[in-house]
């Protein structure tokens, strides 16, 4: 049964500006409850961060934890242990968005594209992300994602190959979104100073501008979320029940319009305050310790 066929809740007209927050909470447990399409998972615990080795009774105690809720899993590297989060959440159950982490060492890159190659063809990849947000970052050419990506799409046959970035990223580079075989689009109104009372039209005006850039290809939003603390951004304001609003706002417009999700993120991480300011650890619906948060 899909999580969409089972959202008894969207017959309900729920309009959350009248909900008090213990209501608002509730029905984010009946929604969790329910199930999700995608969630992007956190692997990092208390003093690991990218370059730790993720150990295989970590991966598989947090999988077990989400498991329940989720029937996709969105992974970001096929290094360091993260090669086992596919293959583990594939025990589970659960479909894979597996990503391949591209930065300005080559020879991780090559490490990594070959670890999604061998990933997909044993069968634990149903997408393929070659690099996430490089061209944001600006760590690679155009030229060089370019080659990355068919080089992948020619190993990978049967497997959709797709590439992630800022949803507007796909407007400004057609020829990636031409490679690209389907259209993988980080969507963050928080990080684009938005009022929570405006973030869902926000949302929207970044789908539908990845959805046009796209010609007709598909459109999953590989990320999106609000943190639950934390130093707010212009008009963004970090807090609970704005992350709980956001999710439940954001969880009903995608089931009722048939748009696939993975929402950022699983759990907290407190290494991402390091890029972030202190609202990057605060982004999971669990938080470090492995607690439901709302």
């Amino acid at each position: 049964m899909s999580y969409r066929s089972r959202r008894k809740w969207l017959a309900k007209g729920v309009d959350l500006n009248h909900k008090s927050e213990q209501e608002t909470h509730e029905l984010f447990l009946e929604v969790l409850e329910e199930g999700l399409h995608g969630l992007c998972y956190s692997a990092y615990e208390d003093g690991q961060q990218p370059g730790s080795i993720l150990t295989e009774s970590q991966i598989r105690r947090r999988m077990a934890i989400i498991a329940p809720h989720t029937e996709w899993v969105r992974s970001f590297s096929c290094i360091e242990g993260n090669e086992l989060i596919p293959v583990i959440a594939r025990e589970f159950g659960l479909k894979t968005l597996v990503g391949a982490w591209l930065g300005k060492d080559e020879s991780l890159n090559e490490q990594e594209i070959a670890g999604l190659i061998k990933l997909a063809k044993a069968g634990y990849v149903d997408i393929a992300a070659v690099g996430n947000e490089v061209l944001y970052r600006e760590d690679l050419t155009e030229a060089v994602l370019l080659n990355y990506i068919n080089r992948v799409k020619t190993e990978l046959p049967g497997v959709p190959v797709g590439y992630v970035d800022a949803y507007y990223e796909f407007s400004m580079r057609p020829e990636i979104t031409a490679a690209c075989d389907i259209i993988l689009a980080n969507c963050y109104p928080y990080w684009e100073g938005s009022h929570i009372d405006y973030s869902f039209i926000h949302i929207k005006q970044m789908y539908y501008q990845a959805l046009h850039a796209g010609k007709g290809k598909q459109v999953i939003i590989t990320e999106t979320g609000w943190p639950s603390q934390g130093t707010g951004l212009d008009d963004a304001a970090p807090s609970k029940l704005n992350a709980l609003k956001y999710f439940l706002t954001i969880q009903q417009w995608v089931a009722e319009n048939n748009i696939d999700l993975f929402y950022f993120s699983s759990f907290d991480e407190s290494w991402k305050v390091g890029g972030e300011g202190d609202v990057g650890a605060y982004w999971g619906l669990w938080d470090k310790n492995e607690q439901l948060k709302f």
